[in-house]
């Protein structure tokens, strides 16, 4: 694939997956209790269509950073494949908790009623993106994909995703900051990522028309 169009259309799809999370976390804090059914089902299909672009992103950016440098292919196949885990659990979460509240008689809060859900988006999610951001950061910084900053930034959140690991052993309220399923664990975190993969994203989608191509440059690096 054209590098130029490469990183257009990874930093599209960062951008769009950075949107739709954007749109779903405020979700879950509209009601102090059992949210009615259309607000669940509403944030879940929100958070499926942000995986659904994620998936094209972390796919996409395993290509570029293989195209830029082949060398580090090893680090987009890492990254891809942390990202596509990711994915894969988040939707089976999502696809419990809305079959739980399509079934229910009344209004439930899939957050504490579907147990073992919040572990796949809590501990297991936060230790898959960790992973995730460490190897991008690492591919951007090893190639000069783009700026610093990306990757300084990749590695700050992913440290503070590793923090978050072992919040299964704090209880199962999510009005708790650090709880399997706390606020912190789940909608803090996930903010947080999506602001960094909208950042992200524009960076990436800027880059097609302000780069040299890099793998130009890492040849003629090699050659001299």
């Amino acid at each position: 694939m054209n590098e130029s169009l490469a990183r257009r259309l990874a930093g599209l799809a960062g951008i769009a997956t950075a949107a739709a999370f954007t749109v779903e976390v405020p979700l879950y804090f509209l009601y102090s209790g059992p949210p009615p059914d259309a607000n669940v089902l509403a944030r879940l299909l929100i958070g499926i269509c942000a995986l659904a672009f994620l998936i094209v992103f972390v796919t996409i950016f395993r290509e570029l950073l293989t195209s830029v440098d082949p060398a580090r292919a090893w680090v987009g196949t890492l990254a891809f494949a942390a990202g596509l885990v990711y994915t894969t659990i988040t939707l089976v979460s999502s696809g419990l908790e809305a079959g739980a509240v399509i079934a229910a008689d009344e209004p439930i809060d899939p957050t504490i009623t579907v147990s073992g859900t919040y572990i796949l988006y809590g501990t297991i999610g936060r230790l898959l993106l960790a992973l995730f951001l460490a190897a991008v950061g690492y591919g951007i910084s090893r190639t000069n994909l783009l700026p610093p900053w990306t990757a300084r930034s990749a590695l700050v959140l992913a440290v503070a995703h590793l923090a978050f690991v072992p919040s299964l052993f704090f209880g199962n309220t999510p009005a708790h900051f650090y709880a399997a399923n706390g606020w912190g664990t789940t909608a803090l975190m996930g903010a947080l990522f999506g602001y960094w993969l909208l950042a992200l994203g524009i960076s990436l989608h800027r880059s097609a028309t302000q780069h040299t191509p890099i793998g130009s440059l890492i040849d003629e690096s090699r050659s001299a």
